[in-house]
């Protein structure tokens, strides 16, 4: 069980100034990731950056104690949802608290993990580790999960891959083992423009959409039917929807675009690239269709997120320890993904433990308990004294 005396840093001043960056996944967090290497510096812990693709987005690899791999990580990121469209009752970017519950976009998903790792460098430098503890900061998680991607190339590439590794999502503090995997897809039909008193004219590429969104439907009752089962996960199958569509301009015109984004939440044994061939396999005909009115009309497909699933087996050491530290008997699963299966893709072990609720995660008025900071607080140096502590 976690010490109810542990040393508590300042996890609350640390969110603070974490949640005033605006840090919505369509903007860059280059600011965000300077004040935390200026923090890292003055606290003379030795870090790296990785860039991703686009200007202005940064992940960051730090490590207390031995500059090797092995020990354990601690994983979160920065970037969080818009709140464009959201009724807030106040500023999403000023923390507020009120009654135990600090509220600010990000708080709970997931800037409060990251300020609990922050703050907790202090503590876990004066451990003097025997093998090192490793901070993993991520952009991109809300949209592609490149932000982990690319961070882990940079890592590989170094020889500095972490033994394990947990990823602060919020969990309620409690151990979280296998999660479903996520393949997005944007799916763009394009046909020929036309009047809509000759069909014959043009080519309808929203109808092109429209069966392929019935394919789609049917495809979602056939896994729910039929579907590989594992249990834990509600649902206990894979799923898929379309989830945006879009097309046309005015009635009387033949609608020459149309564009859907669908995706699979597969559960672990499920492979989500493969039913991506089965459904381009279906809608060939329907691209055919279309590619007869010219060589720039078909159906092209984009994949927007490709995370994998996340499956730890129960009697692994690390769900041990994790069970041991929070005093949890549980070890449960989700259906939401996370960066976990990416690093265990990586071979890095992961599991899923954090402060906070994540029903509170992407709302108006989003918040995390300040007792949930606490008990990560405690979390975070039980684990580190557990792993990486002279025998």
């Amino acid at each position: 069980m976690i010490p109810k005396d542990a040393p508590r840093a300042d996890t609350v001043a640390i969110l603070d100034r974490l949640v005033s960056f605006d840090t919505t996944s369509r903007r860059p967090n280059a600011p965000l990731i300077d004040w935390i290497a200026a923090y890292l510096r003055d606290h003379d812990v030795p870090f790296t950056r990785s860039r991703g693709p686009e200007d202005g987005k940064w992940s960051l690899h730090a490590i207390i104690g031995p500059q090797t791999a092995g020990g354990i990580a601690f994983a979160g990121h920065v970037d969080c949802v818009p709140v464009d469209g959201q009724d807030w009752t106040h500023d999403p970017f000023t923390l507020r608290e009120e009654d135990g519950r600090l509220y600010a976009r990000g708080a709970a998903d997931m800037k409060g993990f990251v300020a609990a790792m922050l703050a907790a460098v202090p503590d876990l430098q004066a451990m003097q580790p025997a093998r090192p503890v490793h901070l993993l900061i991520t952009f991109d998680e809300e949209t592609t999960c490149d932000g982990a991607r690319h961070l882990m190339a940079d890592v590989l590439s170094r020889d500095q891959l972490p033994d394990l590794c947990v990823v602060g999502e919020p969990t309620l503090m409690s151990p979280i083992v296998a999660h479903k995997g996520r393949l997005a897809l944007r799916i763009t039909f394009t046909g020929r423009a036309g009047h809509s008193s000759n069909p014959d004219g043009g080519a309808n590429a929203l109808h092109a959409m429209g069966r392929a969104i019935a394919y789609i439907a049917d495809e979602a009752s056939r896994f729910a039917r039929e579907g590989c089962r594992a249990e834990g996960f509600v649902p206990p199958y894979t799923t898929m929807q379309v989830g945006l569509a879009s097309g046309g301009a005015i009635l009387n015109i033949i609608p020459e675009h149309a564009q859907l984004e669908m995706e699979w939440r597969p559960v672990p044994g499920d492979d989500a690239r493969a039913e991506a061939d089965r459904l381009q396999h279906a809608l060939a005909p329907l691209h055919d269709e279309l590619r007869r009115h010219g060589p720039d009309c078909g159906i092209r497909y984009e994949v927007i997120c490709d995370l994998p699933p996340l499956d730890l087996p129960t009697e692994h050491p690390l769900t041990d320890l994790t069970r041991q530290v929070t005093g949890s008997n549980a070890a449960g699963h989700v259906s939401y993904g996370t960066e976990a299966g990416i690093y265990q893709r990586a071979g890095m072990p992961a599991i899923v433990c954090g402060p906070g609720d994540i029903a509170q995660a992407h709302r108006p008025d989003e918040w995390i308990a300040r007792e949930q900071l606490d008990r990560c607080d405690r979390f975070l140096r039980a684990m580190a004294r557990k792993v990486c502590s002279a025998p």
